[in-house]
């Protein structure tokens, strides 16, 4: 994925999510709706992570040091990683707190319309940002389904932004259900069990984007197919086979690849070396993402069937 496609889904959903905290917030000061609080404490949330996702992009492009040789691109999966504790602890920490305190003691919804009419604008913004991120995600999804797009995509970004999204445009049916059934019953408490709901959701959401984000923080390799596409471009003339292989992504887009190949006996040093760059050629050729390649030549010492 190119970065400023990534980058186009991320600021059209902090523009949008910068845009309805506001709107829900002044929605909650006239109709003193909890649900209406937890989605504005929610959207606030929302906005502040795509700035964190846009300030990981940002630091995840500088150059490597000694300290760190291989560069900085894991800092894209470690803001990631902060934004789906965010969406924890402010978004459904805070909710499912509201929630419980405003059902223990509810209060009566004022202007309830004012909040509806909020609640469909958001609804229709948020609508366009997850629409966004779709657009921006199906030349990496493919023909896979979107749950596993989300669990094997190594760009953290795109995955964050569609479950955010997602999680909005339910929280946002939640909402409008606690307060019309509020409403219609004239029993406030309905809106609480609807922040509660939300509160649920967001969690569940939430955990789902730790346990990704923390895989991917820790180093994952490449998937069955790409592993097999590596092992099918490194076997070629004079290398025999892949005694053994272990890669890892270093970034989104840049993967590790350490290798051991077994090489036709009695072969010149200078040969040895034009054959391990032949294979690197060709493995860089089949993954574009294998950037960074170590080859350990050695000989094939399977036992010989007799």
């Amino acid at each position: 994925m190119s970065a400023g496609s990534g980058t186009r889904a991320i600021v059209a959903a902090l523009a949008a999510n910068a845009g309805i905290a506001v709107a829900k917030f002044v929605g909650f000061l006239i109709t003193g709706s909890s649900s209406m609080l937890a989605e504005s404490v929610h959207s606030l949330a929302d906005t502040s992570n795509q700035g964190l996702l846009l300030l990981g992009k940002k630091r995840a492009s500088r150059e490597a040091t000694l300290e760190h040789p291989f560069g900085y691109g894991r800092d894209r999966y470690f803001y990631s990683f902060v934004v789906a504790l965010l969406l924890f602890t402010l978004g459904a920490a805070f909710s499912l707190y509201e929630g419980v305190h405003k059902i223990a003691e509810p209060h009566p919804i004022e202007s309830p319309a004012v909040g509806l009419v909020i609640l469909a604008v958001a609804a229709a913004l948020e609508a366009f940002s997850f629409r966004t991120a779709i657009v921006e995600s199906r030349p990496l999804k493919g023909s896979q389904s979107w749950w596993r797009f989300i669990h094997r995509s190594k760009e953290p970004e795109l995955p964050v932004v569609l479950l955010e999204d997602f999680g909005a445009l339910v929280g946002l049916l939640l909402a409008l259900i606690g307060i019309g059934l509020a409403v219609i019953t004239g029993d406030p408490v309905w809106d609480g069990i609807g922040t509660v709901a939300i509160g649920v959701l967001l969690g569940a959401i939430a955990t789902i984007l730790i346990l990704e984000m923390k895989s991917l923080l820790i180093g994952e390799g490449a998937a069955p197919v790409t592993l097999g596409e590596i092992t099918t471009a490194l076997t070629g003339g004079p290398v025999q086979r892949v005694i053994h292989i272990r890669t890892q992504y270093l970034s989104p887009d840049e993967l590790l690849v350490a290798a051991k190949i077994a090489l036709a006996p009695g072969m010149q040093l200078r040969d040895v070396a034009k054959a391990i760059d032949e294979a690197e050629l060709r493995v860089r050729t089949a993954v574009p993402a294998a950037r960074i390649i170590y080859l350990e030549p050695d000989l094939d010492r399977t036992p010989t069937a007799t």
